[in-house]
């Protein structure tokens, strides 16, 4: 039978990437806020719904019709099923819902589909407060008593410092690598900081800028401490490197500040007392008597790119991420919301809550300052890297607390239950872009555990679970559009970081099949340094969707990867299982200022959007020349460039190597070092044209 090309689509011809740039920048700046139901819990390279509410309309949209124009109607996709094999925080699936699809979120990591449930599934306000309360009563009491001054009132931070012994003198060396532990996040504006001396731990108030002050006890206080970079030195002059000072040990840990919350409203930095250090020792007594059956961290760290520095700093265990009083208040509140009745999503939402509380509760996080959240989450940083000076939270909180349970509750649960009620998006109208509601339906979806129950569920349904998207139990020719985001093939290995909360949600069940083994990392993983690797793993998962897709379907996915070999390896695997290339469409992919992106020699400020249809309905890639791959590229790259959007030399490299790769594949040439090689030489000399 003679294959039939189908229809093109606006998401091959026609993306309106200029415009879902612009509206994704607004949204990149507050996904918490404009996105809440995939807000609840940390996921990595989070997506912006706005991109993929885009691509989602613009691949239902004949070639010639107006994209944008879907983009911000209300738009039904009547019952069709949309699948995401590399799911993540649920984003595709989410956008898919709201358009009125039938959704299959799949990943292969357990906290991935807790993350993708609470995105999905509806919630009953009043039983979810009526759950928080049960927690608050069992245990905020005891957890309160934990984080207060001699004369009861409370403590929102403890401020720690990591100490050593110098390895020539034994004295005890203080990890400070400035006196200045708090300032202002605008210090030129508000110059006001807090000092401690490293002698004697005095506190005090002087300026950020400070050049010299003298402590309550006649110390010297410069603006220099003990630490420069890898190096410390000691007070008798001695300098060592700080890791070989460990000893095969973790580093000790003093308390030298407290932030107290005063009966008035105010906050006052007070130095820490015999109160507070006595009070301490009794929470390191309390952890020694916990039951056995109340909810601690299980699980060992194993080496891996993200994990290594921890492991260099000999944090062996999940458990050592934390101090006592961390370990005995989180205790607390995960055997709390363990012990809920259940099943029932509003358990499950309490236990998700906490767990992404964790984040902000350990001796991986620090101080970020006022005039800002106080607390620097312990991943703003894609590695496990320790902290010298620890910042240590109330983990219940106040309403003066940042990154508490407490505080999460409001801001992320009640806001992502508003969200899934009334659902809105960031729609352009005129010359600037509103927030409008009505044009998305309600997210209240049936969270299906299988093929089966999936396909004879009426109304909304997300079929939600955690297995390897190369082995399916979904029959042929079953989904009508295929749309992801892959893993990247290095960097980020997303199992060895999300085990820091499977630690704790192994003992607390968040739903009755949650993975009860002792880490997320599993056989079938697409992530993989060896990009040889990558590419068999992500192969098995792109012919599983050629087998699954309807004939005549789309694939489309986002990508960018700093590495030719990832490029390679993606086009390769694609060709090799059966598709071919269409289009790559650059737009905007997260927030410009990340920090990880920040470090990059050339940052990328867009992704590609890859679409693919499978060779078997007669597609083939649109291209009849390398001059004619690179004018595609360069064109799409210079109409967002001439719209206002940022296109640097890491967009253009990324998208140019895309497309040109695409079409060598599409001759049948072999992408081997030769190919790779002249791409890379194409693409530079693309950035010297675009960019001068």
């Amino acid at each position: 039978m003679v294959a039939v090309v189908p229809a093109r689509t606006s998401l091959e011809s026609a993306f309106p990437a200029a415009m879902l740039s612009e509206v994704g920048t607004k949204e990149s700046w507050r996904k918490e806020v404009h996105r809440p139901a995939t807000s609840t819990h940390k996921w990595w390279a989070k997506r912006l719904g706005t991109v993929f509410r885009g691509i989602l309309a613009s691949a239902t949209t004949p070639e010639g019709a107006d994209a944008e124009r879907a983009y911000g109607s209300s738009l039904d996709l009547a019952g069709a099923v949309v699948l995401d094999p590399f799911s993540g925080s649920g984003i595709t699936g989410v956008e898919s819902l709201k358009l009125g699809a039938r959704a299959i979120c799949f990943d292969i990591n357990p906290v991935a589909t807790l993350v993708q449930r609470q995105a999905v599934q509806p919630w009953d306000l009043a039983a979810l407060e009526n759950a928080f309360a049960a927690v608050e009563s069992a245990c905020r009491s005891e957890v309160d008593s934990l984080h207060r001054t001699e004369d009861g009132r409370t403590v929102l931070y403890y401020f720690w410092v990591a100490t050593v012994a110098c390895p020539d003198c034994s004295e005890v060396v203080r990890l400070f690598d400035s006196p200045v532990f708090s300032k202002n996040a605008y210090p030129k504006r508000v110059p006001k900081a807090q000092l401690v001396c490293p002698e004697c731990l005095a506190v005090q108030e002087s300026r950020y800028d400070f050049d010299v002050e003298m402590c309550s006890s006649g110390h010297r206080i410069t603006q220099r401490g003990a630490v420069r970079g890898q190096s410390a030195t000691c007070p008798r002059g001695h300098e060592f490197k700080t890791l070989s000072a460990l000893g095969g040990a973790r580093p000790a840990y003093e308390m030298y500040a407290k932030m107290v919350a005063n009966p008035d409203g105010t906050k006052s930095y007070e130095p820490i007392t015999e109160w507070d250090r006595e009070l301490y020792e009794r929470c390191v007594e309390a952890l020694a008597d916990l039951p056995d059956s109340a909810v601690l961290p299980h699980g060992e760290l194993a080496p891996g790119n993200n994990t290594d520095q921890a492991l260099k700093w000999n944090f062996r265990e999940w458990r050592d991420f934390f101090n006592a009083r961390q370990l005995v208040s989180l205790s607390l509140i995960a055997t709390a919301i363990r012990d809920l009745p259940g099943p029932a999503p509003e358990r499950e939402a309490l236990c998700a809550l906490f767990s992404g509380t964790l984040e902000f509760n350990n001796l991986f996080t620090s101080f970020k300052g006022e005039g800002t959240g106080a607390v620097r989450h312990m991943f703003s940083h894609h590695i496990l890297k320790p902290e010298r000076t620890p910042l240590e939270a109330h983990p219940w909180g106040t309403p003066q607390s940042s990154g508490a349970f407490s505080t999460l509750y409001k801001s992320r649960l009640h806001r992502a239950h508003e969200y899934k009620t009334h659902p809105a998006d960031l729609v352009g109208r005129g010359a600037g872009i509103e927030r409008v509601t009505g044009v998305s339906k309600p997210l209240g979806a049936t969270v299906a555990d299988s093929w089966e129950s999936f396909a004879a569920a009426e109304g909304q349904v997300a079929y939600v679970a955690t297995r390897n998207s190369a082995d399916t139990d979904i029959p042929d020719e079953s989904v009508d559009l295929v749309v992801t985001d892959p893993p990247y093939m290095d960097n980020v290995h997303y199992a060895e970081l999300a085990d820091f909360f499977h630690a704790w949600l192994r003992g607390m069940r968040p739903y009755s099949d949650y993975s009860s083994a002792a880490t997320t990392r599993q056989a079938g993983e697409v992530q993989h340094a060896d990009p040889v690797e990558f590419g068999k793993a992500i192969e098995a998962v792109w012919t599983e969707c050629a087998r699954v897709l309807k004939p005549g379907g789309l694939l489309a996915f986002t990508f960018h990867q700093a590495r030719i070999s990832g490029w390679v390896r993606v086009v390769d695997s694609l060709r090799r299982s059966g598709w071919v290339v269409m289009a790559v469409q650059p737009v905007k992919g997260e927030m410009t200022t990340s920090v990880v992106k920040a470090g990059a020699r050339e940052p990328s400020n867009l992704d590609s959007v890859v679409v693919c249809r499978r060779i078997a309905d007669g597609a083939a890639n649109p291209n009849r020349s390398v001059e004619e791959a690179l004018a595609t590229a360069t064109k799409e790259l210079t109409g967002l460039r001439d719209a206002g959007i940022d296109v640097g030399a890491g967009d253009v490299r990324s998208v140019v190597r895309g497309s040109l790769l695409a079409y060598f594949a599409s001759t049948g040439a072999d992408l081997d070092e030769a190919v790779a090689v002249r791409v890379d030489s194409l693409a530079t000399e693309s950035i010297a044209m675009l960019l001068g």
